[in-house]
């Protein structure tokens, strides 16, 4: 975590003395400059609200599972903060079952499941090719929805 990231969290922890988490992550989302910066805007206007990944990545122990509680500092692709969002509800799904009502709240493009699927199959198929495992709409996702709460 950045020194500014970290200021952010004392700031948060200056207004919130009893914080529902010890556990605090910082990053953007995304894979790259814009889409980064593009969802760290839509977070910080509260119209993005969920997010995804591959179940895959836990599984593998190449990322911690998110908890329900967690505090994450979103930032820009540069690392520059942006606001602080807690965890709320993690599901898992398979991809083919992802809902319309995810798709909207995820915020991103037109808001609609045909986008979603679209964004979605692209990004995770490169994902799926650079681990060397091949892209299945039964993967099984874990679906993240989240509240902005400082910032």
């Amino acid at each position: 975590m950045n020194t500014a990231c970290a200021e952010l969290l004392e700031r948060y922890h200056s207004q919130h003395p009893i914080f529902p988490s010890p556990l605090v992550t910082a990053g953007y989302f995304c894979a790259d400059q814009p889409n980064a910066d593009r969802c760290a805007t839509l977070i910080d206007l509260g119209i993005k609200t969920a997010s995804c990944s591959m179940a895959y990545w836990y599984e593998q122990n190449l990322e911690p599972w998110p908890e329900v509680g967690q505090l994450h500092i979103v930032t820009h692709w540069n690392g520059e903060p942006v606001c602080i969002i807690e965890i709320t509800k993690i599901t898992l799904c398979r991809f083919v079952d992802v809902s319309a009502e995810f798709a909207y709240a995820e915020g991103e493009g037109d808001r609609t499941l045909r986008h979603w699927r679209l964004a979605h199959r692209k990004f995770f198929k490169k994902e799926c090719q650079s681990l060397g495992i091949e892209f299945s709409e039964q993967a099984c996702l874990v679906l993240e929805r989240f509240e902005r709460v400082f910032g």
